[in-house]
């Protein structure tokens, strides 16, 4: 599967492999940072994201632990593309913190997989439910605010429609999403019949947790995971709040979420049974 290029999720390999160099180097962050001329505390939000190194000063670490070819001139050449700003990085004073990161990493991704409770995922929302959802939900947000947070959403949902390799939606919907009158009956009925039309893609995946099938291994709340085509790219799970998203970088935590996705599948209904499902709360509203 082809890779797609994203600032994010090139700066996030590129802090992966700097890390790993100077971990393979035997030398301490102080020592490298000596060696530069340098403080351990830029090596350090080098290796953490915290602060997008240039070209040049990737060139010099390389020196230090002794890349060259090959290796060397492509991760030179990934520092200079994570130096980029995508097309999200103009709207990020209307999104929440952390959520510019997620877009950039979704924007890489191969597969998302996603556990919701209460609404829809961004997504798969049409423009009236995300309006409804953003106008209850950005309560301190102007109304150019609002407008520009679902031009963000909109813009996101491309990925589905991509040509070279559209992006793979795998959702698992409590029952409560689904019968949630978010914007009121027609907006509602509108969002139902999209998530029936959006399963008709090979790509898209739609599973519902019903209320009967009682309690289950997400009830701490929602989640996303994502799976980027690159094996040297691993896996990353995101966990939106109110105020700020978080995207940790704990194998264990993305190993933990990925174990309770699984568990999801195994209470949800069946992909079939999930379209069913939906029609028949379209029928009970008629």
């Amino acid at each position: 599967m082809t890779a797609r290029p994203s600032p994010t999720a090139r700066q996030r390999r590129l802090m992966a492999e700097l890390t790993r160099l100077r971990s393979s180097s035997g030398l301490s962050r102080a020592e490298v940072a000596d060696h530069v001329g340098i403080t351990d505390s830029t090596l350090w939000r080098y290796e953490t994201g915290m602060t997008r190194p240039k070209p040049g000063d990737v060139a010099i670490l390389l020196d230090v632990y002794g890349v060259h070819g090959a290796e060397r001139e492509e991760l030179i050449e990934m520092a200079k593309h994570a130096r980029k700003r995508g097309w999200w990085h103009r709207h990020r004073q209307a999104l929440k913190p952390g959520f510019d990161s997620y877009i950039g990493l979704e924007a890489a991704a191969s597969v998302v997989r996603t556990f919701q409770t209460i609404v829809v995922p961004g997504i798969l929302q049409t423009e009236s439910y995300a309006r409804a959802v953003t106008e209850q939900t950005a309560i301190t947000s102007t109304p150019d605010l609002v407008d520009e947070k679902i031009l963000v959403r909109m813009s996101r949902q491309e990925l589905l429609t991509r040509p070279d390799a559209p992006l793979q939606v795998v959702a698992v919907l409590d029952e409560a999403v689904l019968r949630r009158q978010v914007g009121g009956p027609e907006t509602m009925r509108a969002q139902l019949r999209h998530l029936v039309e959006l399963t008709e893609r090979a790509h898209v995946t739609i599973r519902v947790l019903p209320f009967s099938h009682g309690a289950h291994a997400g009830m701490d709340g929602p989640f996303y995971l994502l799976e980027f085509p690159e094996q040297a790219d691993p896996d990353v799970v995101y966990l939106e709040q109110a105020g700020s998203g978080l995207v940790p970088e704990n194998p264990e935590e993305v190993r933990r979420y990925t174990l309770m996705f699984g568990s999801l599948l195994g209470k949800a209904l069946k992909p079939d049974e999930s379209v069913l499902f939906v029609r028949g709360l379209l029928d009970e509203d008629q």
